[in-house]
Order: C-alpha cells, then structure tokens, then sequence
C-alpha cells in the first residue's frame, strides 16, 4: 500500500502525539464545560417548573 507512510526514525511520531494530546485534552474540557452548563440549566428549568406550578396551585384556590 504506497498511500501509508510508517517511517523508519520513531521521533517523526513525536509532533503527531503532542497535537494528538492537546485536541484530546481539549476535547474533554469541551466535554466537561457542556456537561457544566447542562447542570445550571436544569436547575434553572426545574426551579422554573416549581415555580410556575405554585402560581397556578395559588391561582387555583
């Protein structure tokens, strides 16, 4: 297969790695901050709920 390229000298490997790392770090900080925001939210969204469900029980009576 002449489209693959394996070279003979191993260091060639080692500029791959680091940027491999640093989108692989980035990559779950990505993941992390999403998963961050997705909590506020849902409180927000939940507080909210409770909310508009107190005014409609008063509402109500």
């Amino acid at each position: 297969m002449p489209f693959l390229y394996f070279p003979e000298d191993k260091t060639e490997y080692i500029p791959a790695a680091i940027s491999m790392s640093i989108f692989i770090f980035a990559c779950i900080l990505t993941f992390v901050l999403i998963k961050k925001i997705s909590k506020k939210q849902e409180a927000k969204t939940k507080h909210l709920e409770e909310q508009i469900k107190n005014e409609k029980q008063d509402k109500h009576l």
